[in-house]
């Protein structure tokens, strides 16, 4: 028997190992069950170079509970008394204190760093034991046993077979990994995909009601996983298959890449393009990496570009170290080269289905495009690729690629500054009214209804060259395309001052909006009133909603213009009614507000080149009286035409109707609408 001291150069192990490593303590399965399959593919290798003579057998890696204990065996290479010592008593830990203080709260860090994933199954045992014995001709097997404190005791033992198992004593506050359900749950997180069979306990059936053991091994990963498997020989149902089994409740997927690359570093994987329900959908955290088929992480930030961690499946890297710290990865200059190669080759994919198949590439368009766009929005260089192949669609459902379109569109839809106007709606329903305006035109309108199109938006004005994008509710559809300097047809003054107080007074009143009511000569075939809203007022309200530093804009009311069309008849006709039913109220009003401008305006020029001084302290008073007579006046008179609003059904009725269009109109307003709607019937 012979006893030691593990060569450490710090007092204690252990106490480190369960402090700092605790947080993340399950992977001591990962490791010890990846130990156990690298022993049995090195005696692989060694069989295949004629180094190894007997024969392999069964290599099957095996987990087994009992009441206290979990077993990890193998039928591998297996240790000699040296190799123990060399592999298991030295550990090379020096400068330790230092490196634990910077990496006290990533336990990956601490294991990949030091080589220490034996160790860690200190984490979540009182005592561990090594029974092994050497592949090596007349080797003796032996028993290596450790309390968790630096002694340790190496004893001659009898084993009839090579290979290693490990004995893990678990420690009292760690029984979870004494149940066979969170055992289970582990090896199908961290070992689903390893390369040789590792079995936990029998597979079970039904019989007579219960479940009952078989004699068959339950094998829980599948050893030549999809990925590392040749496209040539795979059928579109083994992709399909795949991913139902990474993703058990998920649609088909739209289309998948498959990664294999030798050179200038080793990697493969298959990622896939989920279908998308929603927004709400879109989630991180489903591509998974793995280390030579060992299960790494979820969280692959810094290993694929941002955009493409919407994407699900698998990333396998030997070049990707099995336990780094994130900050690692993300300044690994191999981990950037594996990045940039990803977001080629996606690329590079999508611009061959969008050659070869268009047809299939627009009819998934609405689906792809949540990737797309983000791309577009996030990185520079995968923009440069994809605007190739991006597709902006139009309300009609047909789809164009950016220099298509800005060839369909420069002929009618530049405006006299040499502006492309881009048209476009963000609800096809909602905005029914003002597309067709816009096509009666003969302008195009392009449909731009997802989650990112608003900030994408503001990216193509920056990108295409001499381009404004324009939402096609934002102004009349005479105003969206100024192509001459109009002639001004408007009403006289006080008419439109009439006409635009009557309208102005039936508003309703609603928290956080501002209506402005115009008058405007917009033909007598256009609809008689409509609601616009400014474009770069609505353009900052929405980016407030989805980027930070902008609230300023968010909490600003919502701002509306009603426009009336004074060339349409029922416009004419309120009008008309309008000055027979006030002008007896409004002339003698309207008389004493012109003699008092007549007289503010004397006054005005008598004080033209005299200093403030100069000014006569009674002039001064005149024509501050004057003023507020003419704004008590001014009231008399809006009021007037206010009560005759309030008793023409025709007016707000008008008005309710551009609300209803806007799906403004709701509650007790709509309510009165269908009634008032009745009445004039």
């Amino acid at each position: 028997m012979q006893k030691g001291n593990i060569g450490v150069t710090t007092e204690n192990i252990f106490p480190i190992i369960k402090k700092f490593l605790y947080s993340d303590h399950e992977i001591f399965l990962r490791e010890i069950v990846s130990n156990a399959v690298d022993a049995s593919q090195k005696l692989k290798t060694l069989a295949s170079m004629g180094e190894f003579k007997g024969e392999l057998g069964d290599l099957t890696v095996r987990v087994s509970l009992a009441k206290d204990t979990i077993t990890i065996s193998d039928r591998g290479i297996g240790l000699t008394t040296e190799e123990i010592d060399k592999y298991i008593n030295q550990i090379a830990f020096s400068g330790a204190n230092d490196f634990l203080e910077k990496y006290k709260d990533d336990a990956n860090a601490i294991i990949g760093h030091f080589g220490l994933g034996f160790y860690s199954s200190f984490m979540v045992s009182k005592k561990v034991e090594i029974i092994t014995k050497s592949h090596k001709e007349g080797s003796q097997a032996v028993k290596w046993s450790c309390d968790g404190s630096p002694e340790f005791t190496i004893t001659e033992v009898e084993k009839a077979d090579r290979g290693t198992d490990i004995i893990l004593y678990i420690d009292d506050d760690c029984k979870e990994f004494l149940e066979e359900a969170r055992v289970s749950s582990l090896l199908k997180k961290y070992c689903s995909f390893l390369p040789i069979p590792v079995a936990f306990g029998k597979k079970k059936e039904w019989k007579d009601g219960k479940q009952i053991e078989t004699t068959e091994d339950n094998i829980i990963n599948e050893t030549t996983p999809l990925w590392i498997r040749k496209p040539a020989e795979l059928k579109d149902e083994d992709y399909k298959k795949f991913y139902s089994d990474l993703y058990p409740m998920s649609d088909e997927p739209l289309f998948w890449i498959h990664l294999n690359v030798d050179y200038p570093f080793h990697l493969t994987g298959i990622l896939y393009f989920p279908k998308v329900k929603s927004n709400i959908d879109l989630n991180k955290n489903k591509i998974q990496l793995y280390c030579n088929q060992v299960y790494v992480t979820d969280s692959v930030e810094g290993i694929v570009p941002d955009f493409l961690t919407l994407l699900h499946g698998v990333i396998d890297s030997p070049d990707i170290p099995l336990n780094v710290s994130r900050s690692y990865l993300q300044s690994d200059s191999n981990v950037k080269k594996i990045s940039a190669h990803i977001s080629k080759k996606v690329s590079d994919r999508l611009q061959a289905i969008f050659k070869n198949d268009r047809k299939q590439f627009e009819e998934k368009w609405n689906d792809l495009k949540i990737f797309i766009n983000y791309g577009m929005l996030t990185q520079e260089d995968f923009y440069e690729k994809a605007e190739k192949f991006a597709l902006l669609g139009d309300t009609d459902g047909k789809f164009y690629t950016f220099e298509e379109y800005k060839t369909l569109i420069k002929e009618n839809q530049t405006d006299k500054e040499g502006n492309l106007i881009y048209l476009y709606a963000s609800n096809k329903d909602e905005q029914y009214s003002y597309i067709e305006s816009a096509k009666n035109k003969g302008y195009n309108v392009l449909l731009m209804d997802g989650q990112l199109d608003i900030a994408l938006v503001s990216t193509f004005e920056q990108k295409f060259e001499k381009a404004r994008f324009t939402r096609v509710d934002s102004d009349v559809a005479d105003n969206l395309i100024v192509k001459e300097d109009k002639q001004d047809s408007a009403l006289e003054a006080h008419k439109q001052e009439a006409l635009t107080v009557a309208f102005n007074s039936q508003l309703p009143k609603v928290e956080k909006v501002e209506f402005s009511v115009v008058a405007q000569a917009l033909g007598e075939n256009s609809l008689p009133v409509m609601i616009t809203q400014s474009e770069y007022m609505r353009r900052m309200k929405e980016m407030a909603n989805i980027q930070a530093g902008m609230s300023f804009y968010g909490e600003m009311p919502d701002m509306f213009n009603l426009v009336l069309n004074t060339d349409h008849k029922l416009l004419k006709s309120v009008l008309s009614d309008e000055e027979k039913n006030c002008t007896s109220s409004v002339a003698p009003i309207q008389a004493e507000i012109d003699v008092m401008a007549n007289r503010c305006n004397d006054l005005k020029k008598g004080h033209e080149g005299k200093k403030e001084e100069e000014i006569p302290v009674a002039e001064k008073d005149e024509l501050s009286e004057l003023d507020k007579k003419q704004d008590e006046l001014k009231k008399k008179k809006e009021a007037v035409f206010a009560t005759y609003a309030g008793n023409n059904k025709v007016v707000r009725q008008l008005i309710d109707l551009a609300l209803l269009q806007n799906n403004m109109l709701k509650g007790e307003a709509l309510n009165n609408f269908v009634k008032r709607s009745i009445e004039l019937i």
